[in-house]
């Protein structure tokens, strides 16, 4: 250990001043630097834009359009009140599933199903085994 105190104590013992060159790392730090700026007011322009055509965008593209979109089509409308219809036919069409008509309930139906079983067919026959055709020559 004594020499290595020995040998940062010569004088004839310096850096290389080749190896490191101070003034391009700066000035590379200083082009980084000049990068990020640009690169962010670049974005903060960017996010301004998209901003203002948002904000085009969600206006109404039919401004005549405003005042008409409570308006009924002109006549011979087909359905005055669209909504009640699909009520009516929805309400119409439980009435027959739950048996007011000639029909039998849904409920009931399946009662009798489970007693009574599904139909199933009967095993098709099978058959008759052909006889053995190796013996005879061809």
């Amino acid at each position: 250990m004594s020499e290595l105190r020995d040998n940062a104590d010569n004088v004839e013992v310096v850096h290389e001043e080749s190896d490191v060159d101070v003034r391009t790392i700066i000035w590379f730090g200083a082009g980084l630097a000049a990068v990020a700026l640009v690169v962010h007011v670049f974005l903060w322009w960017l996010q301004g834009f998209y901003a203002t055509q948002t904000q085009r965008s969600q206006t109404l593209v039919y401004p005549m359009a405003v005042g008409q979109r409570d308006q009924l089509p002109p006549e011979p409308r087909l359905q005055d009140n669209p909504q009640q219809a699909l009520r009516d036919m929805r309400a119409a069409q439980q009435r027959l599933l739950d048996g007011d008509g000639s029909r039998m309930p849904i409920e009931e139906a399946m009662r009798v199903i489970v007693q009574r079983g599904l139909p199933s067919r009967e095993a098709p026959p099978t058959p008759p085994a052909k006889a053995d055709s190796a013996g005879q020559g061809r």
